[in-house]
Formats: C-alpha cells, structure tokens, sequence
C-alpha cells in the first residue's frame, strides 16, 4: 500500500450522498485485494476500449466521457470522498453501467491490473505539491510512469494535463528517461492546445480566469 496525502474527506456529506457510498459504491467498486481486474470480470462484458482516469475530483470529465461512450469502459480513482459521492450521484443519475471506481491510491490499483489491458490513462490536474520539501509526494515518479506503462498497450497514450509550469517539466524530464514512453508533441501548438473534443474542467476555467495557461502533454507507450 502506498502512503496518501492531502484530504480523505472535507465537508460532511449529504444524506443520499451517504446512502450512495453505503449501497451504490460497493456495487461498482474496483478493490485491488481480490486478484486479478480482468475487464471481463469487472464489468461482465470486453468493451472497444478501457480507460483510466487517475485522481479525478468531482468526476465531471469522468461521467461526460462515459455518457458520450457507452461502449467504452471507464475506471475512475479518487481518494476524495466527496468527490467520489459527487460521481457516484452523477453515475445514478444518468444510469451508467461503463464506470467503476476506486476510491483509493491509483498506484495501488495499477499493481493489480492485467499487463497491456488499458487504450488510454489520464492524469488530469494533479496536485502539484508546489513546495520544494513537499515535492516527493507528487504523484508521477519513475516507479509510477513504469506502473503506469505496464498496463498500457503499445502504442496508447498517457495524458497529462497541468496549469503549473514546474509541474509540467517535472513530468516532461521524468517520461523522457523513460524507456517506455515517447512524447507525441513536435511543436509547441502540440501541447499548448487541448486534445480533440476535450471540454475544459472548473478548475482549468479557474485558473484561465487567473491567469494561468494549461499544458497538455501525451505521452505514447513504445
């Protein structure tokens, strides 16, 4: 097990937000205890693909994307529990059966996944830890970039998307020693202009209000 940072829990959760933790997430849930998360057993059935979603807030992104692609399974993690009640009333809501999630450690559930059984991996936003003595606790590394290429197929794409320029060369110089990946960008217009379809977050329209400008950095498995 890993050791995880930050919030688990902020404000009190509401009532059907409390039941839906206690019934709708035990039933979509992704534990990484009980063996081996083939997409057969997880979801019953082998979508066109299988996408993750590492740390994903509210799930916003995570239910649109899923909405918009019922023939495609997503994983979702998120230690936040609010954030995971948010989803779990959106993924109600819209009667979505292509979404499960775990709401822990991403790396942990890296470990359990089948070799080259993931189309895409997404890292949208994460906390950047800005201070210098606080910097081990961010969540791309070495050790994470092999985890995460492990799962991936050949030839699909790691996502990562940043407001924080630190941030975004402190992943840049990590997936560039990496014999796994290869960065897709050959121009700057590459990386500074969001993916195809992509429908910006409330925290990227945050920090465009402030000022700050995104970078979005895809990663391909060799």
């Amino acid at each position: 097990m890993h050791k995880l940072y930050g919030r688990r829990k902020g404000k009190k959760l509401r009532h059907r937000q409390d039941l839906l933790v206690a019934e709708l997430l035990p039933q979509i849930t992704i534990d990484p205890s009980r063996g081996p998360l083939t997409p057969e057993r997880t979801f019953g059935r082998a979508a066109s693909e299988l996408r993750l979603e590492v740390g994903f807030g509210d799930g916003a992104r995570l239910i649109e994307e899923a909405t918009r692609h019922p023939d495609i399974d997503f994983i979702g993690c998120e230690p936040f529990i609010n954030g995971v009640a948010k989803a779990l009333a959106a993924i109600e809501d819209r009667r979505l059966s292509n979404v499960r999630i775990h709401a822990g450690d991403a790396r942990d559930l890296l470990v359990a996944l089948p070799h080259d059984s993931i189309d895409r991996v997404e890292l949208l936003y994460p906390d950047p830890w800005p201070k210098h003595r606080h910097r081990k606790r961010r969540i791309v590394s070495d050790e994470f970039l092999t985890a995460v290429a492990r799962v991936l197929k050949a030839g699909a794409a790691l996502r990562f998307a940043s407001d924080i320029d630190d941030y975004c060369g402190w992943t840049l110089a990590r997936a560039l020693r990496s014999r796994h990946f290869r960065w897709s960008a050959e121009r700057p217009a590459d990386w500074l202009a969001p993916w195809e379809g992509w429908v910006a977050t409330r925290y990227e329209e945050k920090a465009r209000s402030e000022g700050r400008t995104s970078a979005y950095l895809t990663f391909l498995r060799n």
